[in-house]
């Protein structure tokens, strides 16, 4: 047990919760939509802190992050829990656990434990991911702080809906995130993922007012969220409220989880998908969770050399001195040392 951060006592030994944007009141006794934050005795406590139930050593490229030391390792966690409800969710097995199963599993590591075996598999970062980082806040917290002070990164990949106290709180020490913005509309962010888009919109906004850097994933669902509309709508916001250098990863749907009935999603979609953004006036758009020739590769946004080539995750040749293209000397934004 471990007491929890960003929450307020309220009558009747209720708390309010303000780690993330659902602002959960929670009687005593009780969990929040996450299922891993609880009420005892009107204290708010995280049933997670510690508790890994996934640790890996992945390429950055993975998660995905094609910006931020490219051909690089990053050490990855998660805990059992998520504050969202995908329909589609790739890892239901543990962000969902808590909705079948009362008793959260893991293997207790501390912080200190997961810095160590960080640095002792060469990896340059640890990645809190596969399920949301948000809602084990306090142990990424401790671990990141601890981190930063041996020289790693420290990478959120992220559904994007982390309070702005809780952003600004570890933004000093937080040096990545890749967020997930899963569609432009109300309608779907109610029915397919059960939070708002107005949330995920404001977080990215706070990402990008506290300068970590950022890439920005959607995973194109056909006959969801693969309309032309929707999917320049999501360019447009990167470009002109993000900026046009922050990437965006368009990537394949497979059936899974509850939504087993909608087809995986055609390469021809993502090729439109990232013309869409580059018509936009975004400098990168990528390809992913397929094999596409050129839409894995970074190009020099100003002569279109090209800079990084990649095939899945595997890192091809990497043709960046000093962090600028080698023909024109345009600086290529992202995090290269």
């Amino acid at each position: 047990m471990h007491e929890a951060m960003f929450w307020e006592k309220l009558d009747d030994d209720r708390v309010r919760c303000g780690l993330c944007r659902h602002a959960c009141i929670i009687p005593p006794g009780r969990r929040g939509i996450c299922g891993v934050r609880e009420n005892q005795g009107g204290k708010l406590f995280s049933l997670v802190y510690g508790r890994l139930i996934a640790e890996n050593v992945d390429p950055i490229e993975k998660k995905p992050l094609f910006h931020y030391l490219p051909g690089s390792r990053s050490y990855s966690i998660a805990t059992v829990g998520c504050n969202f409800r995908c329909c589609h969710c790739q890892n239901a097995e543990i962000s969902q656990w808590l909705h079948s199963k009362r008793e959260i599993p893991g293997r207790h590591v501390a912080p200190e434990e997961v810095v160590r075996q960080a640095l002792a598999a060469g990896c340059r970062s640890i990645s809190y991911t596969y399920t949301e980082p948000t809602i084990f806040y306090e142990y990424a917290y401790d671990t990141a702080v601890l981190a930063h002070e041996k020289g790693l990164g420290n990478v959120f990949v992220s559904n994007g809906y982390t309070s702005t106290a809780a952003l600004e709180k570890i933004a000093p020490v937080l040096d990545a995130v890749n967020v997930d913005l899963k569609g432009f509309t109300e309608t779907f962010y109610r029915e397919v993922i059960g939070a708002t888009l107005a949330g995920v919109l404001a977080t990215l906004r706070d990402y990008r007012r506290l300068g970590t850097w950022l890439e920005v994933t959607t995973l194109v669902i056909p006959g969801r969220n693969d309309g032309d509309e929707e999917l320049a709508a999501i360019a447009r916001f990167i470009a002109d409220e993000l900026g046009p250098q922050v990437p965006w990863h368009v990537t394949a749907f497979y059936p899974t989880y509850k939504m087993l009935d909608s087809p995986p999603t055609p390469v021809t979609t993502l090729v439109r998908a990232r013309g869409i953004g580059l018509d936009a006036g975004l400098k990168h758009v990528y390809v992913g969770n397929i094999h596409d020739a050129t839409g894995e590769n970074t190009y020099c946004p100003k002569c279109g050399e090209l800079l990084i080539e990649r095939r899945g995750f595997r890192l091809g040749r990497l043709r960046l001195e000093k962090g600028a293209c080698p023909v024109c000397r345009t600086p290529l934004a992202g995090v290269w040392e």
